[in-house]
């Protein structure tokens, strides 16, 4: 049998798609899901065997763990062990958007997403099909959707191209990262590490993605490194 596509434009196919998608989060596997940036490689994010499954279907290891998606900045807030007021401001300005943030982790969180160090890097996206599949899921752990050193797909054809018949559900949006078209960096979101901002440190901008890190720094302040 091969993969389902499901199509999230036909509002009936999506009725009866998003369950299926939901099931097999809910069964340890990965799925392909948008985003507003790119198409992503989805699983459980409190499944460590989800986990290593998807990171394997990548070809990668547990030194690059996935950032984790979430549908609320509060389910954010829920898995870091705290949220200093200046990440408060990120999030309510960029969010949902194209900024990931890397904070501690909470200790009463169980899960193994790879060499963390004790941190979580979580995003909110903005795309209606992502925001309603991680309502229904929880927190999802997210990469973008190629085989390491191959291109991110935009499209769902071209994450079949990579993956094929070895995943089972493919939910096509459409193209994604139109909105964010103009964008001088990766075409994937902003990373920046705010680890240490809690304790007057700098903010680390990790990768240059589709928001400008000056945009970041003009909320904020503070010290920037890049």
């Amino acid at each position: 049998m091969g993969a389902l596509i499901i199509d999230s434009s036909d509002s009936r196919a999506w009725e009866e798609g998003r369950a299926v998608a939901v099931d097999a989060v809910k069964a340890g596997q990965s799925i392909i899901m948008p985003t507003d940036t790119l198409y992503g490689i989805a699983c459980d994010a409190f499944s460590p065997d989800a986990v290593s499954a998807l990171l394997a279907h990548k070809g990668r290891g547990r030194h690059m763990p996935p950032p984790v998606l979430v549908a609320t900045p509060e389910d954010a807030s829920r898995l870091a062990r705290s949220v200093p007021l200046e990440v408060e401001k990120l999030m309510s300005e960029f969010w949902p958007g194209g900024v990931t943030i890397i904070l501690e982790a909470s200790p009463d969180v169980e899960w193994d997403l790879g060499d963390t160090q004790g941190t979580v890097a979580v995003r909110m996206p903005n795309h209606p099909v992502a925001l309603e599949l991680l309502r229904e899921c929880g927190p999802l752990a997210v990469s973008s959707a190629n085989l390491t050193g191959q291109h991110a797909a935009v499209t769902v054809s071209e994450a079949l191209q990579q993956f094929g018949d070895a995943l089972g559900v493919y939910i096509d949006a459409g193209p994604v990262g139109h909105a964010y078209a103009d964008a001088p960096g990766n075409p994937g979101s902003t990373i920046v590490d705010a680890t240490r901002v809690a304790s007057g440190g700098a903010w680390r901008v990790l990768r240059r993605g589709v928001v400008p890190w000056e945009d970041l720094k003009a909320v904020v302040g503070g010290v920037w490194a890049q």
